[in-house]
């Protein structure tokens, strides 16, 4: 059971991961990049699982946002092709993939027909069929879509995320400036947080580095029973 759990909070935790930034231009443009997380739980116990995100071009507008995630409990694999239109993520195609030892295979696919203003897809083999609201985003475009809003000096968002079939209001906002120690440097970061209800008892928290371009140093996730889960970059590549 305690593997079951970890690996679920791994899953979130990883694909909660906001996107390295791009070139600070007037009108936003996307870099490439790859990164590699670890993970972590309360008390220091490795979690021994470690995360990659790569963004990539494929041409024509149309890029290839990926997370893969390798432990000694589960692999994800997560992947989203869209265009980046004007500051703002539209999804094409998105899938989902969970698998591991104890744990119960889950998928989910979505696919995004803007011209006809519908989106089908299925959740654990139930298939679904949703209408399209405008910058209407999925599970993993979304965190992109926050990284470029962030840079570009909001401090306060909420997206329409389409997941599992229906629609979910996220909100993030930064809450603080904050310090922390990198490679023996302290660096000032903003501190962000995922705002949910007031009675909510669970808490994410996401630190970003103004100064080399609002690069995601350090991910934590307080858990309602009052564990702690962390993420921290172990290093990362920008194309030039």
């Amino acid at each position: 059971m305690r593997r079951k759990i970890r690996c679920r909070l791994l899953a979130g935790l990883i694909a909660g991961l906001p996107a390295l930034p791009a070139t600070a231009t007037e009108s936003p443009q996307l870099t490439p990049y790859k990164a590699h997380y670890t993970a972590a739980m309360s008390k220091g116990v490795s979690l021994n699982g470690e995360g990659e995100r790569v963004l990539s071009s494929q041409g024509n507008n149309v890029w290839l946002y990926r997370t893969d995630v390798d432990s000694f409990i589960a692999d994800i694999d997560e992947s989203l092709i869209f265009r980046w239109e004007d500051g703002q993520v539209v999804p094409l195609r998105y899938r989902y993939r969970l698998s591991g030892f104890l744990i119960k295979d889950r998928e989910q696919s979505i696919d995004f027909d803007w011209q006809a203003g519908l989106a089908s897809g299925s959740y654990r083999g139930k298939a679904f069929e949703v209408e399209l609201r405008e910058n209407t985003l999925d599970p993993l475009g979304y965190q992109l879509q926050l990284h470029q809003d962030l840079k570009a000096g909001k401090r306060d968002v909420t997206y329409q995320v389409l997941d599992k079939g229906d629609y979910d209001d996220d909100r993030f906002a930064v809450i603080d400036e904050d310090s922390l120690n990198k490679d023996g440097q302290n660096r000032n970061t903003l501190k962000a947080e995922k705002v949910r209800e007031k009675d909510s008892r669970r808490q994410t928290l996401m630190w970003f580095d103004p100064a080399r371009d609002y690069l995601l140093v350090r991910l934590l996730q307080v858990e309602p029973d009052g564990s702690e889960y962390e993420l921290k970059l172990k290093d990362a590549t920008l194309a030039d």
